[in-house]
Order: structure tokens, then sequence, then C-alpha cells
């Protein structure tokens, strides 16, 4: 019997810890096609009437035109100006190519992405927590969750990761 690491397909084999760590890193690669779709739609709306798109948006999804919300939003619609689209679509732009390092790290499993992950993941933590406080909704509490999921589950990984590495090294 061999005790390769290796399986006879010529493919490291995955422990029950990597799994989830790739799924990690492909929730981050579908994370960054989604801020990648933001940034180009963003830049799609530079030279255009904000408030006739929206006016038609809201329209094919059937928003009474007369409506509170929708005039409200449209007035806030108004507001943006195409300074602001732009760095929208700069900032979603930035937030996919993290996201496609993390996913990329992780799926390779390397140990300096499950850092950045943690690090990156954290650092957001606050700015949902305000979000979740000043509005609640069931798609926010969602996010939130699976986000402060992820970020418990890779500290407990890249400790045990790190203890293995010392117990190796003994």
């Amino acid at each position: 019997m061999s005790t390769s690491t290796h399986s006879h397909t010529g493919h490291a084999r995955i422990s029950a810890y990597d799994r989830w760590i790739v799924a990690i890193g492909g929730l981050k690669l579908f994370e960054a096609a989604l801020f990648v779709l933001v940034g180009v739609g963003v830049i799609r709306l530079l030279h255009k009437d904000l408030v006739d798109e929206v006016v038609r948006l809201l329209t094919a999804l059937r928003f009474d035109p007369e409506g509170r919300f929708t005039s409200l939003l449209l007035d806030k619609v108004a507001l943006i100006s195409p300074v602001r689209l732009k760095e929208i679509s700069a900032a979603a732009f930035a937030h996919a190519g993290l996201d496609i390092v993390e996913g990329v790290g992780l799926i390779r499993r390397k140990i300096w992405a499950e850092f950045v992950t943690v690090a990156v993941s954290a650092m957001f933590l606050p700015f949902e927590f305000f979000s979740l406080a000043r509005h609640l909704t069931w798609t926010r509490i969602g996010i939130t969750t699976v986000n402060v999921g992820v970020v418990i589950y890779l500290i407990f990984h890249v400790q045990m990761r790190l203890r293995e590495r010392r117990m190796a090294h003994q």
C-alpha cells in the first residue's frame, strides 16, 4: 500500500479542510465576476441620462412611476455625477482584482491567500455590521453571515496549518 499524497490520476488529494478552502476560492472568483459586471455596467452608464435609464428600468419592473419610492430613488439618482460613476467603477474593478488574487490563491491552496482573505474579509465586517444595523434585510443578513463564517473558518484553518508546520519542523 502506498502512503503517497497523490492519487492514481496524478492529482494531489484534497483534505476535507482544503475542499472548503477551494470552495471559498470559487466563491471569491464568482464575487469577482459580479464586481466586473458591476464595473462594466457602471461604465456603460457614463454617457447616458441616469434618470431616464432608471425610469425605463422601473417601468419594466412595473413600479408606479409616480410612487413615493420611485420619486425618492429618482431624486437620489439625479445627484450622481459622471465623476462619481467613474469612482464607483474603479472601486468595483479594484474589488474584483482583489477577489481574483484571493480566489486563485485559495484554489491553489496557498497559505498567503488564506492570510490575505482573513485580513480583507475581517476588514470589511465592521462596514457590514453598520450596514446591517442601519437597514436590516434578509440579503444583508445572509451576506454578513457567510462572510463571518468564512472569516471564522479561515482563522481556525490557518491556525491548524501553522500548528502542522511547527510540528513537522520539530
